[in-house]
């Protein structure tokens, strides 16, 4: 689909450890796996399910 050689790969992993440095690199690693998983989730329900009502939503009316 990519078609992303090693190369690719390696570079990109050193432009990302140069812009955020390596000790921020876990963090956003784990930011986006939640994300995904969420969305994932989001994605996989029933769409007649009705959300559940927040406390904020009641209040505002």
């Amino acid at each position: 689909m990519f078609n992303i050689g090693w190369t690719e790969v390696i570079l990109v992993l050193g432009v990302a450890i140069v812009i955020f440095g390596p000790k921020k690199i876990p963090e956003l690693g784990a930011a986006l796996g939640k994300t995904l998983r969420d969305f994932k989730s989001e994605m996989s329900q029933d769409p007649d399910e009705e959300a559940p009502l927040l406390e904020e939503d009641i209040d505002q009316g």
